[in-house]
C-alpha cells in the first residue's frame, strides 16, 4: 500500500527545540505552520535534547513562557536522548531524535529554521519513497588535485553500504559533475516511519564518521556528515531526487532560511510578510522579544531596511557576497 499523502492523510512533523535561536525559531515554525496549514491534523513536535554527558550545559528549552507558546500553538515538546553527536556535531540531534518519534506513522522532519508559507496538505508526500531538499549546493565532496574525482568518491560509500552506485544517478548531468550524484540539504525529509529511517540514518553516519572509505581520506565530514549519510539512507529506502513535485517545499508551502539577515536579504515577499504577520500577535510578541535577532530584524524594522540593501530580482549569486554586505553595513545577527 502506497503512502501517498491524501487532503485528509495525518502525518506527524518534528523539528528540534533547545535553549537559544533554536526555542525561538521553533515558535516561529509552529505559529507558521498553524497560520498556513489550518487543516494539519497530525502532531507537532519539537524534538528536545535531554542533558548528559555529551552536553557541557543543559540544551533544554528553558524559557517557560516559550514552552507555554508552543503549546499554545498545538506543539509538543519531546525529549530524546544523544547518545553519539551532542555538543560536538549537533546537526546530529536530526538523527538522534527519529528513534523518540511514534513508530511506524508518516514523519516530515524541517530544519528549525524554516517557515511554513503555504498549505502542507497540498503536499502530494509519498512516504513509500523519501526525498530530501534540492535546495542545494556543491558543498561536499571537495575533489582533491590527485584524488579521486566525485564518481570516485560518492562511489567508496556506496560500496561501504552495499548499495547499488549507478541507479543512484542522474544521467542526464555530465559525469564527474555534482548534481550527477545523489546529493541534498539535510533542511526536510520524509519517510512512513521515523525508527526505519533513524536506524539506517545513525548507522550510516556513525560509520562514515568511525571508519569512512580510504577514497575519502582527504575529506571533511564536519559540518557535512548528516548530509553524506543522507542520501545514501534516502537510495537504500527506495526514495530518489524526484519524488515530490518541484516548486512546493523550499517553493510556495515552506522556506527554509537559515538566519533572518538572510529571510529579509533574499527570501520573496510572501516569505517576509509570513514572518512579519505571524509575529505580530501581542501574545507571541511578548514572548519573540527575547530574542535579540527577532527583536531587532522584525519588531524595530531593521529587516526591511537590510532588504532594501538588495534588488531582489538580481541578487548576488553566492551567499558569501549577500553575508558580506550584510555585515558591512552592520545588519549581520545570528
Amino acid at each position: 500500500m502506497s503512502h501517498a499523502s491524501r487532503p485528509d492523510q495525518a502525518f506527524n512533523i518534528a523539528i528540534v527545540g533547545q535553549h537559544g535561536r533554536l526555542a525561538y525559531e521553533a515558535l516561529l515554525f509552529a505559529a507558521s505552520l498553524r497560520h498556513h496549514s489550518p487543516h494539519f491534523s497530525g502532531n507537532l513536535y519539537v524534538m528536545e535534547p535531554q542533558p548528559g554527558p555529551l552536553w557541557s550545559g543543559d540544551p533544554r528549552i528553558k524559557n517557560p513562557d516559550v514552552i507555554s507558546a508552543l503549546h499554545n500553538l498545538g506543539a509538543e515538546v519531546i525529549p530524546f536522548d544523544t547518545k553519539h553527536f551532542g555538543e560536538s556535531y549537533p546537526f546530529g540531534n536530526k538523527i538522534e531524535m527519529l528513534n523518540a518519534l511514534p513508530k511506524a506513522e508518516p514523519f516530515v522532519f524541517f530544519d528549525t529554521d524554516t517557515l511554513i508559507t503555504g498549505d502542507l496538505m497540498s503536499v502530494p508526500f509519498d512516504f513509500d519513497r523519501p526525498m530530501a531538499s534540492m535546495r542545494r549546493t556543491n558543498t561536499w565532496p571537495v575533489p582533491q588535485l590527485y584524488g579521486p574525482q566525485y564518481a570516485g568518491l560518492w562511489k567508496s560509500l556506496y560500496d561501504k553500504f552495499d548499495l547499488d552506485f549507478d541507479s543512484s544517478l542522474d544521467l542526464s548531468q555530465p559525469d564527474d559533475y555534482w548534481q550527477r550524484y545523489l546529493y541534498f540539504n539535510a533542511g526536510f525529509f520524509f519517510y512512513r516511519c521515523p525508527h526505519e529511517f533513524g536506524e539506517k540514518f545513525l548507522h550510516y553516519a556513525l560509520a562514515i564518521r568511525d571508519d569512512a572509505p580510504e577514497e575519502l581520506c582527504a575529506q571533511s565530514f564536519d559540518p557535512w556528515l548528516d548530509q553524506v549519510a543522507l542520501p545514501l539512507v534516502i537510495h537504500a529506502l527506495g526514495g530518489a531526487r524526484d519524488t515530490l513535485p518541484d516548486g512546493l517545499i523550499d517553493g510556495s508551502v515552506s522556506c527554509h532560511y537559515r538566519l533572518l539577515p538572510l529571510l529579509y536579504a533574499r527570501e520573496p515577499d510572501h516569505v517576509v510578510d509570513t514572518l512579519e504577520t505571524i509575529a505580530a500577535p501581542n501574545k507571541l510578541k511578548k514572548v519573540l522579544k527575547g530574542s535579540e535577532p527577532i527583536k531587532r530584524m522584525v519588531y524595530q524594522g531593521r529587516g526591511r531596511k537590510a532588504r532594501a540593501l538588495f534588488d531582489q530580482d538580481n541578487l548576488p549569486r553566492k551567499e558569501q557576497a549577500i553575508r558580506n554586505r550584510l555585515k558591512s553595513n552592520g545588519y549581520w545577527m545570528r
